[in-house]
């Protein structure tokens, strides 16, 4: 893509990544296809099979509670509470890039609807039937999309963008990136969750800028 874009680094179980999910939106209603988004998983905790312990729950639930007091956002902490729930952040992504494939612009709002079925609806983002029902509800059909989770391409597909974020030296989430400038560089929009006038600004003036509108 040659034309100015921006890439996105998030994951669905990450709550800053939640927080920054208005910014996006308005990003998406003031730019439009004028700055599309490319969406890649970061890969917050891929894999995890150990069952959280009370205390890593009661230290996660302190950090959701200052993504609350930052942004407004709902929480339900009850989700941590489920017998044996491990932090798996894979099924979740692998249902982002499901929907990716087949529409790229919807993965974002699917993205969103992830965020807050998990932080806000005490919904388990890790159950492939969970999933899959939020699949049809985003239009696609239960059944094809919940045996797609399962499938080993699409769980490549997923770790490819694992690969991505690593190589483009993403430590954190959400990572906001632009480019290409005149020269065809890329720059970082920022690291970690940023409000949204901030990031407004910092892409305004960026848009304004002679060498990007070739």
């Amino acid at each position: 893509m040659n034309e100015p874009h921006l890439i996105y680094f998030a994951d669905p179980m990450c709550s800053w990544c939640y927080g920054f999910s208005p910014v996006i939106t308005e990003i998406r209603r003031q730019f439009g296809r004028a700055l599309p988004i490319q969406l890649v998983m970061g890969g917050l905790r891929p894999g995890t099979d150990t069952p959280m312990e009370e205390a890593a729950r009661e230290t996660l639930k302190g950090h959701w509670g200052h993504v609350h007091e930052a942004t407004g956002l709902p929480f339900d902490g009850r989700v941590l509470d489920r017998p044996g729930f491990c932090y798996d952040s894979d099924p979740g992504a692998r249902a982002v890039v499901r929907v990716r494939r087949d529409d790229p612009e919807l993965a974002l709002s699917f993205l969103t609807r992830l965020q807050s079925a998990f932080y806000a609806e005490n919904l388990d983002i890790t159950d492939l039937d969970v999933l899959a029902d939020l699949g049809a509800e985003a239009g696609f059909e239960r059944d094809a999309f919940r045996e797609d989770l399962d499938s080993p391409s699409l769980k490549n597909e997923t770790w490819r963008d694992y690969g991505t974020s690593q190589r483009a030296g993403v430590t954190g989430f959400p990572t906001l990136v632009a480019g290409p400038d005149g020269q065809g560089a890329y720059g970082v929009v920022t690291r970690g969750f940023q409000p949204g006038d901030q990031i407004l600004a910092i892409l305004n003036h960026w848009m304004d800028l002679p060498q990007v509108q070739a």
